[in-house]
């Protein structure tokens, strides 16, 4: 006997989905809030001339990238409040979380975006009296973000597919969501079917514009950072 799919039942409760998906865009939205800014001072940092700058930045970038996101999740819900009596609610917890994992990420796209620039720009910039902070703001950095949008792009989208461990900690965003009408309305398939689509919506938009941007900076001969 075949599976009989019911939609209704789901769909009676679109606004507890539709309220998951906004929680789930502002963790999102907050992680690239914080998380853009950190990362390219950590970029900026990690190409200090002071090797122990460079290294102890490397590392910092390092952990958050190798280390699970549930894992630094669970550390700063769980954790931190045990250790320093700082206590987070989810939302808080999620947005530090995403916030500092995402930079790290972001801080290597950066990086690659900075040192692929030829570096006869870096020479034209100290010939004409520029310091390395307004080399890096005039010359530098509008030329390597053209090529650095793509991956930005990407790190946009595993962000967001990310932020579902958030449901962990019991924030309700939409995989939290989804799960507690599955358990009540005993329709799973329907459910995270419909939870999927959600995000599609979100997502493929996205993954189209990285597909154009590539291609447009493929015809003028610039390459992308990844």
């Amino acid at each position: 006997m075949g599976y009989v799919w019911e939609f209704g039942v789901v769909f009676n409760q679109l606004d507890l989905l539709l309220a998951g998906l906004l929680n789930t865009l502002k963790i999102t939205g907050g992680a690239l809030l914080f998380g853009i800014p950190l990362g390219l001072l950590a970029a900026i940092l990690r190409l200090s001339t002071y090797k122990w700058l460079r290294v102890s930045v490397g590392v910092l970038i390092e952990f958050f990238r190798t280390t699970p996101p549930i894992v630094q999740l669970f550390w700063f819900f769980f954790a931190l409040p045990m250790l320093s009596g700082i206590e987070m609610d989810p939302f808080r917890a999620s947005l530090v979380t995403f916030s500092i994992q995402s930079s790290a990420f972001f801080a290597e796209v950066f990086r690659g975006g900075i040192v692929s620039i030829e570096s006869g720009q870096w020479e034209a910039a100290r010939a004409i009296g520029m310091s390395y902070l307004e080399s890096m703001r005039r010359i530098i950095l509008p030329q390597a973000v053209k090529r650095m949008i793509p991956a930005f792009l990407e790190r946009v989208i595993e962000l967001m597919k990310t932020t579902t461990l958030v449901a962990t900690v019991s924030y309700a965003d939409l995989l939290y969501q989804a799960n507690n009408i599955a358990q009540s309305t005993y329709r799973p398939l329907e459910v995270f079917t419909v939870a999927a689509g959600l995000y599609f919506i979100v997502l493929f938009p996205t993954s189209l514009l990285v597909k154009h941007i590539e291609r447009q900076l493929g015809k003028t001969g610039e390459g992308t950072v990844h």
